[in-house]
């Protein structure tokens, strides 16, 4: 069934909208007192800054962060979505694979935060989503769990979520060793009186530690809503938010020559294989899968697909002047032709620093900025959303990270240190278009300053989080699957199919 519409938008179609943004935004919400509280533990257990300041500066800073925000994480996490589900997100189909993802990652963030448990908010979205993708897998025509998943990318992702909380923890441990042979200063090292403010230039550096942990956090988490609330948009209202309307005319002029191009070269490439427009885009969408492989059937899709972009852009002045109704076809056939040319790379097709490479990486860098846009309202909404979260709730999570990882109280140096790591990781993912735990990374680097200290961990809650920790993957991929499930199912029945 299709729920999207290009003109006027039925009241199914805004009833269905206003649900998956608002679940988006609960999202976005629950992150907030989830995972921030981890940014505000130190500067709260340090006697810096009492609670109430603390989570208010704290969720500003994070606003910021969102609103300043470069949108490659967002993108990164829609790039591990089935491409079939991506393309139809205006179908039932797309629908519940949002919703599905959506719940079951709220589902156990809430579950996490009642026990006080720091779990990962970026493992519970990733295996939501890995969730619905074999689903959609095993329930298609292939049933085979690898061609519903990029774990290409998936690989990636995991692979930075696994690592960050070893670096943190052996990071964390080793700059707090250093400090204390470059610092003699014992004061750094011990707890806080109770009710003492530390020195201003201690207070200082932790609050611009909790400063840079929020604003990173924001900048990094942030961007999961914001990459669901626009596909959310690109598939029910298409005519309004599938391109960048405000791309220039030079932008369109480059496109063109550069499609010219490149249609020619893919059907030397092509053997004279035949190819229409349906089949080229079907071609295509099998090719983006994990298992495909590059044939002369690849390139002919792409030259006929390049050939259909040249056709639709070549009259425009503006984007604004394509019809409504045209809008989602284009999207289709620049993510498509884009996200071929970047696997061709990826394979090596064409090595070293060829004329025609440069012109492939050229046309796909200006494909994404007319597909890979984000409104202004989303950004505001996920950072008030997000925000305001941080303000909330916060209190379980704080107490866990600042009195029941160690068996001593938290010093100073620890404070700072462990955020300071933290801030680094989160902000070299943002760099790498990878989303990064706040909450693996903050929690393995105050554990490493307690083992650096010599202070011990206390063994029940460090047991608790690491279950937590490895049973998020398999617990978020079991409820995004048996969500996406149930609502394809229900969804014909309602329906009919």
């Amino acid at each position: 069934m299709l729920l999207a519409t290009t003109t006027d938008p039925g009241a199914l179609t805004l009833v269905l909208l206003a649900i998956a943004v608002a679940l988006a935004l609960g999202f976005e919400f629950v992150n907030g007192f989830h995972d921030t509280a981890n940014a505000v533990a130190t500067v709260i257990y340090t006697n810096t800054l009492t609670a109430t300041p603390a989570v208010v500066w704290s969720g500003i800073r994070n606003l910021i962060g969102v609103l300043t925000s470069s949108g490659t994480v967002a993108f990164g996490i829609v790039a591990l979505l089935p491409v079939e589900l991506v393309l139809n997100v205006g179908t039932l189909a797309g629908f519940a694979m949002v919703f599905s993802i959506l719940m079951s990652a709220i589902a156990w963030n809430l579950g996490t935060w009642w026990l006080g448990l720091p779990a990962s908010s970026s493992h519970t979205l990733i295996g939501s989503i890995l969730g619905v993708g074999i689903a959609n897998s095993l329930m298609g025509t292939s049933h085979s769990v690898t061609d519903g998943v990029n774990w290409s990318k998936a690989q990636d992702v995991m692979l930075g979520l696994l690592i960050s909380p070893a670096l943190g923890f052996a990071i964390a441990a080793l700059l707090l060793i250093l400090l204390k042979v470059a610092l003699r200063n014992p004061g750094l090292f011990r707890a806080p009186e109770p009710g003492k403010k530390p020195p201003g230039w201690i207070r200082g550096i932790l609050m611009t530690t909790c400063t840079g942990v929020s604003f990173a956090h924001g900048s990094n988490d942030g961007q999961k809503g914001i990459g669901l609330i626009v596909l959310i948009l690109v598939g029910l209202l298409p005519g309004t938010y599938a391109l960048n309307l405000s791309a220039d005319r030079s932008a369109l002029t480059g496109l063109v020559q550069d499609a010219t191009q490149l249609a020619d070269t893919f059907r030397v490439e092509a053997r004279g294989t035949p190819m229409t427009g349906p089949e080229a885009t079907r071609t295509l969408s099998a090719y983006l899968k994990p298992l495909a492989e590059t044939s002369p059937r690849t390139f002919a899709a792409l030259a006929t697909t390049c050939d259909a972009i040249t056709a639709q852009l070549r009259p425009l002045g503006t984007l604004a002047d394509l019809h409504p109704t045209n809008r989602a076809r284009l999207r289709t056939d620049l993510y498509l032709v884009s996200k071929a040319i970047h696997r061709l790379d990826a394979e090596g097709h064409r090595k070293g620093a060829s004329p025609i490479h440069a012109t492939e990486l050229r046309f796909a860098s200006h494909a994404e900025s007319l597909t890979q846009f984000i409104p202004k309202w989303v950004q505001v909404s996920v950072a008030l959303a997000l925000g305001l979260g941080t303000m909330i709730g916060y209190r379980r999570i704080v107490r866990t990270v600042g009195e029941k990882i160690g068996k001593d109280h938290l010093t100073y140096a620890q404070g700072a240190t462990a955020e300071a790591v933290a801030m680094a990781a989160i902000l070299t993912g943002d760099h790498l278009a990878l989303p990064v735990s706040t909450t693996h990374v903050l929690s393995s680097g105050i554990a490493g300053t307690m083992a650096a200290n010599a202070s011990g961990l206390q063994a029940g809650t460090v047991r608790n989080i690491l279950l937590a920790w490895v049973l998020t993957l398999p617990v978020c991929i079991f409820l995004g699957a048996l969500l996406f499930a149930a609502a394809l199912n229900l969804g014909a029945l309602v329906f009919g199919g």
